[in-house]
Parts: C-alpha cells; structure tokens; sequence
C-alpha cells in the first residue's frame, strides 16, 4: 500500500490539481484538469474556469469555446452538460458510451429501442454535419430522415412533453453526433463536433476508460471506486471491476484509517500553498466531486452546503479547502450583489480575502461587486 497522507494533504492536493492553487495556462488546460467544467448554469461555468486563469474574464472562456473551439459544449459526466477540451472528445465520448453501456441499455419507461436509437445516432451526426439547428429545427430534420416517431411528443419535460428523440440527447452527444452550438438568441443549438474536431473518431473504450479514471483521480484522488461511480453516475460494481483492470496504473494509500486509490506513484507535493479563502460558484467541479462529503463538508456545512445530501446546489464558501458557508450573487445592471454567509467566524484578514474573491468574481463578470456578510434566505439551485 501507497504511503499514508492525510486529509489535510489530500485537499492541498486536490486545490493544486485544480488549478485553484496556481493559475493553469489556458481555458482547455483547467478544463481538462477538472475533468469537465459542468456548464448547466453557463455564468457559473464562466466563473469555474474564469478563477483558474490568470486576469480572464467570461469573454475569454466564451472565445475558447465559440472563436478558436478549445472548448466544447456536450453532455459529460452524469449526463449533464460539461465544458470538455475538444483535444480530450474522442476519449471522452468513447468513456462515457462505455460508461452508459455499463448501466441499464434499457430502462424502465424507455421510449426508444435500441434500434431507433442507432437510427438517430447516424441520422443526427449526418443533419448536422455543416449546421446548427435548434431543437425544432433539428426535431423536424429527425422525423423526416428516420421516420415521424422521432417527433412523438411522448417526453415528459416540466409541464410539457418534448419530442421523443430527445430522450437519446446525451447519447447522441456520447457517440460524437452532436454537440451545442452558439445561442440563437435565447434558443438553444446542437451542431456536430466534427466541426471542432474535424476527423475525430471515439477512442478506443479501454484506452478512454483508462484516461479517465486517472484524469478524475489525478483531480479528485485519493478515491474510492464507489466515489468514482457517483461522479461519473456509473454502477458501483462496474466501477470496482474498471479500477481493478488497471492493474498497477493504481495503488491503494491510507487516508487516515481508510482505504483510498491514487494513480500509482502519485506523490509530488503542491508547489504552492493551499489558498485560505475560496468563493466557488454553483456545481463547480471541486465541490461537485470531492469525497468523502464529510470530510470536504464539515460539522454545519453537511446541512447548510449540501441540498439532500447533494453537492453543487450552493456556491460555496471554501477555507483552506473546506466547506465553511455559502454565498450568493444577484446582478442589477452593471453591479453584482454578493452575500457571503460564513458558518465559521471569520478574521480580519478572512474577510479582507473574500472581498478579494468577490472583486475577482465580478472581473469575470464584467461587473462592479457590492459584498455583504449575513443570512442567505435563497434556497439551493434546482
């Protein structure tokens, strides 16, 4: 076994490898080393990336992903929608086929066989080959090519029903058919990723796997497989037999009493100390997929961070790589309320670096920040 740390060392690692620490190079770079930056809210993601760079603000994540496509918009981990390096797509889009094989291929109160999803996967990479369409659009260029059943309006989506084609979307996005395209207006595009990656095939899934589970422990580790499975939504036991193919790529390490995986070798200690004070926005990568939960969120901040047990529904207050309250940003106009909401007094020199955070949080968002400590009565993101 690997030699012992602490969970002191692993969340000064952790920050390091996250480029939380010290800044990364280029947007693809911090991307990539969080493994995705998930992208459902896109002004949090803009905020993700913005604090790992050095003087960025969201126009330059935006050009990373619009003007020189360093980035891609897709469906990543879990299902959701991530920022992705498009350099990294082939092995991601063969991971997470993988990874979705590996779960039920067909679930209770599927709309699709397989055989129709096949369909759309061809049919999907073929429409949008030189275009963006929206959901209409590409609705409509569904059910013309593979038949009117795509356009069912059989999915159940808040208080409507969405075409059943839709119910496919992130596997579409896992097989390189699809990806996001720019905003039209405020309607949403898929286009192909090919037009960002011109050429580019799925990896091969045993190679893909491997760059994942590496990339996550070399961000997240020491982890468990289990930890794994929930980052990625995979099966447990799938995730266990995944970790133990990889034969001496990883090694076990005691964490304080408790049997965790790095990769094997792993050792080098952060260049840098670990930052005091941390203002991370909704589903940052960090809070998302860092475990143990009691650990990264202590004593209050299991109830008052966490929505149900859940990471990622709050902005969370760090210190020193902890979970110590929660904050909230409201914009009018050009100025950017912020409310901090500290579970843990906080001292001079604290309360100097959080308005440091929020005056960086408002560069990246290109507004002028008002910061205020008290209770925030808004409740967790949906």
């Amino acid at each position: 076994m690997g030699t012992p740390t602490t969970w002191q060392d692993m969340t000064a690692r952790r920050l390091w490898r996250h480029a939380l620490t010290s800044p990364g190079a280029s947007a693809a770079d911090v991307v990539g080393a969080m493994c995705g930056a998930h992208a459902q809210v896109m002004s949090a993601a803009e905020v993700s990336v913005g604090l790992r760079l050095e003087g960025a603000d969201r126009t330059h994540v935006r050009a990373a992903l619009w003007d020189t496509h360093e980035l891609v918009k897709t469906f990543g981990p879990r299902g959701t929608v991530h920022l992705l390096p498009t350099r990294e797509l082939p092995l991601w889009t063969a991971a997470l086929s993988a990874a979705q094989r590996a779960g039920n291929p067909s679930p209770k109160g599927a709309l699709l066989t397989p055989e129709q999803t096949g369909e759309l996967v061809k049919a999907s990479a073929a429409v949008l080959a030189d275009t963006e369409m929206t959901v209409d659009e590409l609705t409509g260029a569904l059910a013309e090519r593979v038949g009117s059943w795509a356009a069912d309006p059989v999915m159940d989506a808040f208080s409507t029903k969405w075409p059943r084609w839709r119910q496919a979307t992130h596997t579409l996005a896992n097989h390189g058919s699809l990806c996001f395209g720019p905003m039209r207006g405020r309607k949403v595009t898929y286009t192909s990723p090919h037009r960002w990656l011109p050429g580019f095939t799925p990896a091969d899934p045993d190679q893909a796997l491997a760059h994942v589970v590496t990339g996550y422990l070399r961000a997240y580790g020491p982890a468990t497989p289990q930890h794994f499975a929930k980052w990625l939504s995979a099966p447990r036991r799938w995730a266990g037999e995944l970790f133990a193919s990889l034969g001496d790529l990883v090694e076990p390490v005691e964490v304080e009493g408790s049997t965790l995986y790095r990769i094997a070798g792993d050792t080098a200690p952060p260049p840098a100390p670990a930052p005091d004070v941390l203002l991370l926005p909704y589903f940052d990568a960090y809070t998302v997929g860092c475990h143990p939960r009691e650990v990264v969120f202590p004593g209050p901040a299991q109830q008052r961070a966490l929505a149900a047990g859940q990471a990622g529904n709050y902005p969370v207050l760090y210190l020193e790589g902890l979970a110590a309250g929660v904050w909230h940003q409201r914009r009018t106009g050009r100025h950017l309320d912020v409310t901090v909401e500290a579970l843990v007094p906080l001292s001079p020199t604290q309360r100097d670096a959080v308005a440091e955070q929020a005056d960086r949080i408002g560069l990246i968002l290109q507004a002028t920040p008002r910061l205020t400590f008290g209770t925030i009565t808004v409740g967790p993101h949906a």
